[in-house]
């Protein structure tokens, strides 16, 4: 039976779940939507994965990523908690030697992550606006009638990219719709669309930022070819998108995993089948100051196993 580690990263949008073996190679990969349910989602995803390597791979580490991070690990039962900025820079760094800029934007947020000397030296992500993430253009696909799957295709046709507002989704969309009653035709308005993508990204997220390649473009909307050749224009280098880019997040954790449990030698994974274990939150606002923290509550079949959210300490369970 082969030796694994398993990760998970779950955002807003997407929860990613990934099993590698010593080597640091896939096993088993899941990219699910959250759906606003990731305690559900990651039930589910951890039930597949362990349908499909269950009796091939023996879980010897267990780490979590991504917005719901600390939720995520009572569930699994993880040994290392760590932020997406780490997991994708160590994720990044095992993909690419010598990596030194990082670009990744998921469904709802973007961020950029600079490395010198295999250090990370300095990040930055999105604030407010959704314009340079995945969902604006889920939006503009849904608005044009394109499956997003077939959106790079249709911009890698464009022969004249339309210029397109990018500082603000709403002025983009506004924009895009004005452009469409000129008469532009579809392909040049999506290859505009992404230029407006790219371009909102660097002047935001990328704003004051040394880019120097080796630059890996990671995250779900990796995949849209039109977007990643926008980047190579901007940049004027060849961007690196991985094999597994949507899953990157994932892949760091297992690793961060793997050189966690070197230490202690053991695991805390409560195993595939937790979609047996039922799982609850509540909360609540403390009144002891005037901090009025909002302190979580989670429940494991009904006994009270950890809490966090106060600034002080005082309802803490958990040591995290």
């Amino acid at each position: 039976m082969k030796t694994g580690y398993l990760g998970v990263d779950v955002g807003s949008v997407s929860t990613n779940i990934v099993v590698i073996d010593e080597k640091g190679e896939v096993l088993s990969a899941r990219y699910l939507r959250t759906n606003g349910k990731p305690i559900e989602t990651v039930q589910g995803g951890l039930f597949s994965v362990g349908e499909e390597i269950g009796n091939k791979v023996e879980i010897a580490g267990v780490g979590t990523t991504g917005s719901a991070r600390y939720l995520i690990s009572m569930i699994v039962g993880a040994d290392i908690v760590k932020n997406e900025i780490t997991a994708h820079a160590v994720a990044a760094s095992a993909v690419v030697e010598g990596v030194q800029t990082i670009i990744e934007i998921g469904g709802q947020d973007s961020k950029i992550i600079i490395l010198r000397n295999g250090i990370v030296t300095d990040f930055a992500m999105n604030t407010v606006c959704a314009a340079g993430t995945g969902s604006f253009l889920d939006q503009q696909a849904n608005r044009l009638c394109i499956p997003i799957e077939e959106f790079g295709d249709y911009a890698l046709k464009a022969k004249n990219p339309v210029r397109i507002a990018g500082r603000c989704a709403v002025f983009a969309e506004s924009d895009m719709i004005h452009k469409q009653q000129l008469g532009y035709n579809t392909e040049d308005i999506i290859a505009g669309l992404c230029e407006a993508l790219v371009r909102n990204y660097m002047n935001n997220v990328g704003k004051g930022k040394e880019i120097l390649p080796p630059v890996v473009f990671q995250g779900g909307v990796a995949a849209n070819r039109g977007l990643v050749a926008a980047f190579n224009k901007y940049l004027g280098v060849e961007v690196i998108v991985p094999k597994e880019h949507g899953v990157m997040g994932a892949i760091g954790a297992a690793l961060l995993a793997r050189e966690a449990v070197k230490k202690t030698g053991k695991t805390n994974f409560k195993g595939f089948n937790i979609k047996e274990i039922n799982f609850k939150t509540d909360s609540f606002e403390c009144n002891g100051c005037s901090n009025a923290c909002e302190v979580v509550q989670f429940y494991e079949n009904g006994e009270l196993i950890a809490r966090w959210g106060d600034r002080c300490g005082k309802w803490e369970m958990s040591t995290r």
